[in-house]
């Protein structure tokens, strides 16, 4: 099972998507700098989470949610 996942920063609001198998551990790595584009922006709170049975498709997923219309989706969904 595939997750994709939308965090947001409680810095400035901005908001990242990524794919993941572990949605805490991912989340955990974000929040202990860990990773290079979200290191400047802790800490960051889960606001999306979905599950897929396909890497391939949990990857489609990701791209849309991280596309301009994707973007404004998440917003609505977690304003």
């Amino acid at each position: 099972m595939y997750f994709v996942c939308a965090i947001r920063s409680l810095v400035d609001g901005r908001i990242y998507v990524g794919m993941t198998n572990d949605v805490a551990k991912r989340l955990s790595e974000h929040n202990a700098g860990k990773t290079k584009s979200t290191k400047g922006y802790t800490p960051w709170q889960s606001i999306y989470t979905e599950s897929l049975p396909l890497r391939t498709q949990a990857r489609v997923r990701e791209k849309y949610l991280k596309s301009g219309v994707g973007k404004e989706f998440l917003k609505v969904m977690a304003p």
